[in-house]
């Protein structure tokens, strides 16, 4: 029987590192190295276990779970990353496999995608949990995440106002909000929004938001249908 695969756990929730070691323990091919609940703990643990796998959280105590991922990539030979966290937007996912990881799941996956994301991970491959595929990351690596570029000629289409709108629709704002907040009336803000629907070919809120989910412009949380 080939030796188990090592994890460390770095959450700052006990309830949620818990549940990750009565995973870990049903699958005969993983084991616990450790579990850690903020960014400094978690990375001399990985330095003394040197484990095969390390888990981290985006929101730590003590510090930005990127920042760890980075520092554990760059200072501690072996150990490969996967991110688990609650956040979905585009702009974490890049931010996490240019620091290092290898793999992304958001916490509410199931625990089955979690040891499939864990092999896969432990390969040296990428992983996501079937909202973004690889090669769709390795499109989005290509690209400062500080200066995230969508690259789609429709969407290149909308004025730069319409592309700010879009987005402000998509997260909810009522239009009213939105007029105000640009300084512009609720009328233009309706034509604004006509012009983005016809030029995206959609034809409902819903449309556009699925839209701009997988375009990686607003959270996916945002997006339940």
């Amino acid at each position: 029987m080939a030796e188990k695969l090592s994890i460390l756990i770095v959450d700052d929730h006990p309830l949620f590192r818990e549940g990750m070691k009565a995973i870990i323990s049903r699958d005969v091919t993983l084991s616990l190295a450790g579990e850690a609940g903020n960014r400094e703990e978690g990375f001399q643990m990985a330095k003394k276990f040197k484990p095969d796998l390390v888990t981290v959280d985006i929101s730590l105590p003590d510090g930005s779970g990127i920042d760890l991922v980075r520092d554990i990539h760059e200072k501690i030979a072996g150990p490969k990353i996967m991110v688990l966290s609650m956040h979905a937007k585009a702009s974490y996912i890049v931010k996490a496999f240019e620091a290092g990881a290898l793999g992304y799941i958001v916490k509410e996956s199931a625990s089955e995608t979690l040891i499939a994301g864990l092999h896969a991970v432990s390969k040296g491959e990428y992983f996501l949990d079937g909202r973004l595929t690889p090669q769709v990351v390795q499109r989005l690596m290509g690209n400062p995440a500080k200066d995230l570029k969508i690259r789609n000629a429709t969407y290149d289409a909308l004025t730069p106002r319409e592309q700010e709108i879009m987005v402000l629709l998509c997260e909810g704002r009522p239009v009213k909000e939105i007029g105000k907040q640009l300084f512009i009336s609720p009328k233009t803000v309706e034509n604004h929004r006509a012009n983005i629907m016809a030029k995206l070919d959609v034809h409902s809120t819903l449309e556009l938001v699925r839209y701009a989910v997988k375009l990686g412009l607003i959270d996916v949380d945002l997006w339940k249908g």
